[in-house]
Formats: C-alpha cells, sequence, structure tokens
C-alpha cells in the first residue's frame, strides 16, 4: 500500500527530550518536502491512538526510552499501525547494553568487557577494589547507564576522583549502570539502511571522549568517512551486518564501535532510532555517498 499519510512522532519524555524535538522538526520539513501529508505530534502528550488507523505510517522520531525500548514499537503491532525502523524484538534487544552486549558476547561479536550493577549504590568506590579486577589491566573505564542514550550520565574514568565525581554528579544514580572497558584510539559509527551499510563515520572530538557536548554543542567535531582497506571494510561490514541479523532489526539502524592501535574493531552499542539533527552521523554518512537528507528519509519510509 503506497503512503501518503505520515505522522512524525517527536519529543518525548526522555532524558533525550531536546535532540528528539530536533530530529521530528528536520524529518517534518523534509516529508513535506518530499509531498507528503504529514503532522507533527510531541509524543505522549498529544498522542491519541484513537486518530490513527491502519492505513496512516508512523515515522519515530523519539530518541531514549520512548523510541527506543520497543514499547511504543509493540502498542503500535498490536493496532497494526505501520512505523518506521525495527519492530518491538529488536528494539528490546538493543535498547538494554547488558542485553545487547550478551548477545553480541554470546554470538563472537567482539565488545569491550564490562561489569553491570543494578545501581551506583552497589558499586565500589575505589577503582583499586576488587570489584574491578575482571576488567583489568586498564588505565580508563566508561560508567554508562544500562538504558540511556545521547551520552548522558557517561562518564570517563581513570581515577578514584573521577570514580567518585561520576556516581555523585549523575542525574540519575538508582538505575543499572556498567562499567566497560575503555579502548583508545578510534571512534566510530556504520549507519546501516535498508540491509546495507553506508560508510563508517569517524569521530574526532576535542572532548574526552564522544559525549553530549561534542555530539550537540561544539561546533569542532570532525565527522568524516573513515578510510579503510578493502579487507578491513569488508571485515568492518561484516562484523555491523552479523549484529543487524542477530538484534533483528530492520529499516534502519547505526552501529557505534571502536578500533583499537591493531585496527581490531569493538561493537558498543545499537541506535534504532539514530539521532537526524544537523550534527547528525546518520546524514553525514549518508551525504558521502550522494544521498541527501530527502533522499534518507524517503528511503527510511520505504525501507522493508
Amino acid at each position: 500500500m503506497e503512503i501518503k499519510k505520515i505522522t512524525v512522532l517527536y519529543g518525548g519524555e526522555s532524558s533525550e527530550r531536546e535532540v528528539s524535538l530536533e530530529s521530528g522538526k528536520y524529518i517534518f520539513q523534509s516529508l513535506k518536502e518530499l509531498g507528503y501529508d504529514t503532522q507533527l505530534v510531541d509524543y505522549p502528550a498529544n498522542f491519541l491512538i484513537t486518530e490513527f488507523t491502519p492505513e496512516d505510517y508512523i515515522f519515530i522520531a523519539l530518541h531514549g526510552e520512548d523510541g527506543e525500548s520497543g514499547e511504543l514499537q509493540k502498542f503500535l503491532e498490536e493496532k497494526g499501525i505501520p512505523y518506521s525502523g525495527s519492530d518491538y524484538k529488536a528494539c528490546k534487544n538493543t535498547w538494554n547494553k547488558n542485553i545487547c552486549k550478551k548477545l553480541m558476547r554470546e554470538n563472537n561479536i567482539p565488545t569491550p568487557n564490562w561489569i553491570t550493577v543494578q545501581s551506583l549504590f552497589e558499586a565500589a568506590n575505589d577503582i583499586d577494589d576488587p570489584f574491578f579486577n575482571q576488567l583489568r589491566p586498564f588505565n580508563d573505564l566508561f560508567l554508562k547507564p544500562v538504558e540511556d542514550g545521547s551520552s548522558l550520565d557517561v562518564f570517563k574514568v581513570s581515577n578514584n576522583e573521577d570514580l567518585n565525581s561520576a556516581i555523585t554528579s549523575c542525574l540519575d544514580p538508582n538505575r543499572a549502570f556498567i562499567f566497560e572497558e575503555s579502548i583508545d584510539f578510534k571512534e566510530l559509527t556504520v549507519p546501516i539502511l535498508n540491509g546495507r551499510c553506508l560508510p563508517a563515520i569517524e569521530i574526532v572530538t576535542s572532548e574526552s571522549f564522544y559525549n553530549f557536548n561534542a555530539k550537540y554543542v561544539n561546533e569542532d567535531t570532525q565527522l568524516s568517512r573513515l578510510m579503510l582497506s578493502k579487507e578491513k571494510e569488508k571485515e568492518l561490514e561484516e562484523i555491523c551486518m552479523k549484529v543487524n541479523e542477530i538484534m533483528g532489526c530492520s529499516g534502519w539502524l547505526r552501529v557505534d564501535l571502536l578500533q583499537d592501535d591493531r585496527n581490531d574493531f569493538y561493537v558498543l552499542e545499537v541506535n534504532t532510532v539514530p539521532g537526524m539533527t544537523s550534527h547528525s552521523l546518520f546524514p553525514k554518512s549518508a551525504e558521502s555517498v550522494g544521498l541527501s537528507y530527502n533522499d534518507l528519509v524517503r528511503e527510511i519510509v520505504n525501507a522493508k
């Protein structure tokens, strides 16, 4: 059935609301330029399911829990309303970093070592504590929420001062976190669109890592196509497509990775609703192969 009317859901109640508002506005403008009958709806405040039928189409521009946990996808599936991106099960697999990393480890996909805690109140506040032994040797660790995105509440920990500062300054310490092995050299991301990998993007930032400021505030963050040999490019694509298959993703997604100084790749996480702002990685990669923003939005809508 030809898609004619598209509702863009944006906003949400997660810590990524502001980013989602910007993504949604860009997508909405693109859909108008493409000739679709479209509207913007702030979710969940202005979302009424009774206004939608299976003849409608929903473009999910909700980052964070509202759009990536799978609950919205499950609800829309039950109502028979088509939507963009991956289904409930795939979102469930990728939203929780601990589940996602376990699936990768079980399927021999390289991912940095990690420890999970159900609350930062359970975590040791001394990096010499035996609690961290299974991650040794290390110079740095990353502290990340098990369920969140956009690098909110993500901290690089090099010493006890960093560790205690991270624990006391995070927005919500009483939830699950992972301590993850730090792998230095290159940060990169690979968008997947309609079953094919777009070019990998290397991220260079003046921050200590690709944090919230590097993503959405700083103007000096550099995003450029990652230069690889044909052999390494093939290896990277095979890893990302295997991740796509194992997680059960579809439509569009983004795989975030690290490359160490031996040129080995490690998958960090999967984003099922990637950012679509002026600073975002997915449009940058699409642009490098001649896909305009409008081309990209059209492909997302028509993806199988």
